[in-house]
């Protein structure tokens, strides 16, 4: 069962998609801000993260850095409901920053909860590659240290 970190100040969009997920599967741990969402980080491996670009204390930006930082293999979708800037200014497109950020994904609030699941589901897919290649080097190596301690078992009795 894939494990997912949803990070969100907002407690409804925080439920709302830890429903949908339980609802198809996933295991799901929710965190109100950056600040809970790296505790989290170090307590637990996941799949993937979702996290909100504007929070109070750390704001998203800060957050999207440390979390690729601490866990770049694992695919981070962005999401913000001001990621858009206004046609009439010069505001930034902050999920473009936020791609540029280490984000795999990037999805505008509101969404609907079957898009959410379209991009879970492509970041899960792309990251498997590299999962399964992970998990090959970590079994070599596992493999090289029983390998390398029964020689020296071996070399010690002699």
């Amino acid at each position: 069962m894939r494990r997912i970190l949803v990070v969100d100040d907002d407690p409804h969009i925080r439920q709302a998609i830890g429903i949908w997920l339980r609802q198809h599967g996933f295991r799901v741990s929710v965190a109100d801000g950056g600040v809970s969402g790296l505790a989290a980080l170090e307590h637990t491996t996941f799949d993937l993260m979702i996290v909100d670009v504007f929070m109070p204390g750390m704001q998203g930006f800060q957050s999207i850095g440390l979390f690729h930082r601490r866990a770049p293999g694992v695919p981070l979708i962005a999401i913000s409901g001001s990621a858009f800037p206004d046609p009439e200014t010069s505001a930034p497109d902050f999920l473009k920053i936020a791609g540029r950020l280490g984000a795999t994904r990037c999805l505008r609030k509101p969404f609907k909860p079957a898009t959410l699941l379209g991009v879970i589901d492509e970041c899960l897919s792309e990251a498997e590659p590299h999962r399964r290649h992970v998990a090959t080097l970590g079994a070599v190596v596992s493999a090289l240290s029983k390998s390398a301690d029964g020689t020296m078992g071996d070399a010690r009795r002699s």
